[in-house]
């Protein structure tokens, strides 16, 4: 597993922005989906890329168009959403799966209650949103889920990880595939209720309410 950290000054400041209690859900929503472009960006270096023939105004030439098969979005219910267009802005042409992921408050294991996957994904580059790496088990259900419909590539992109999640995903994925995780900022710790601190509350409460 490989973890990259965005350091830019931009990244910082959005997400001052939004770990801030004081911050109303459409400045959270709106910042949010700024962040996640910038991640985005560093998320898709590695994007499958071919050679492209075109014609300009002036003359023939080859320029560069993401290869086939296209990469899969796949943002994590209910919170994941919020990453979508933040994602999609910089992949257009990609497809767009979802997964529904649900941490169980007693156990703290994830619970799939639904899914909208190509049931093969042997060959895609696989990019999962989802805001918070907290425990690590919805990010390591999410990832087994992709791997067992043959995917190898794997990118998770997140707001914030603890560094407790990051361990846990790393023992859990060893060397079966190439993952990645792209991240903001890695928190201190967990608390004893399995929060990211200093973090920046529920990502899902925070974008949409407590509904």
């Amino acid at each position: 597993m490989r973890l990259h950290v965005a350091d830019h000054p931009l990244v910082a400041h959005k997400l001052t922005v939004l770990r801030n209690e004081r911050t109303a859900s459409p400045t959270f929503r709106l910042l949010v989906d700024e962040l996640v472009t910038l991640l985005a960006y560093e998320a898709t270096r590695e994007v499958r890329t071919e050679p492209h023939p075109i014609t300009t105004p002036v003359t023939d030439t080859v320029g560069t168009r993401i290869a086939d098969p296209q990469p899969l979005v796949v943002p994590i219910l209910r919170a994941g959403l919020g990453m979508l267009d933040g994602m999609t802005r910089l992949l257009p042409t990609a497809e767009v799966g979802f997964l529904g992921m649900q941490r169980d408050e007693e156990t703290l294991e994830a619970i799939t209650y639904a899914n909208r996957l190509p049931d093969d994904l042997s060959g895609r580059q696989c990019f999962l949103l989802d805001p918070m790496l907290a425990t690590g088990g919805t990010l390591v259900a999410s990832i087994n889920y992709l791997l067992e419909r043959g995917a190898r590539d794997v990118t998770a992109v997140c707001l914030l990880a603890a560094p407790e999640g990051l361990k846990v995903l790393e023992e859990a994925i060893g060397e079966r595939a190439d993952v990645k995780v792209v991240v903001a900022a890695v928190d201190e710790r967990l608390d004893e209720n399995a929060y990211i601190v200093p973090g920046l509350g529920d990502a899902g409460d925070r974008l949409y309410g407590s509904v």
